[in-house]
């Protein structure tokens, strides 16, 4: 297989990318999710290594767990507990050996989320 997994968060509230957001990969059997791996954000808003690369890749549905409320709190925006944005999870279909690109434009109030080049 040659697809793979990137994302990039951008946090639209500030107008730069959302450094030191965590986020958390997981495959889709059914009712069962299974952890894949968790990963950061750096100064880009990118993960230093694709989220899930070639050597893993399968075809399937997958979820990606945003933990927008720990960076929110971290860079002031989180307002009053609790919080309206915390986890944000995005389930998705990888049903073609390609590049798929998850990103997320976060806002202390509202996100959005499109498949990516």
């Amino acid at each position: 297989m040659s697809g793979f997994l990137t994302t990039h968060v951008l946090d639209t509230a500030r107008g730069y990318p959302a450094a030191g957001l965590k986020i958390d990969l997981y495959r889709i059997n059914g009712d069962a999710r299974e952890h894949v791996i968790r990963l950061e954000t750096n100064a880009d808003g990118r993960t230093d290594q694709q989220i899930l690369p070639a050597s893993q890749f399968e075809l399937g549905q997958y979820e990606l767990v945003f933990h927008a409320g720990e960076y929110l709190l971290a860079t002031g925006q989180a307002g009053p507990e609790p919080k309206f944005l915390d986890v944000i999870p995005i389930r998705f279909g990888m049903a073609l050996n390609d590049h798929y690109h998850v990103p997320l434009l976060l806002s202390p109030y509202g996100y959005s989320t499109y498949r990516g080049s």
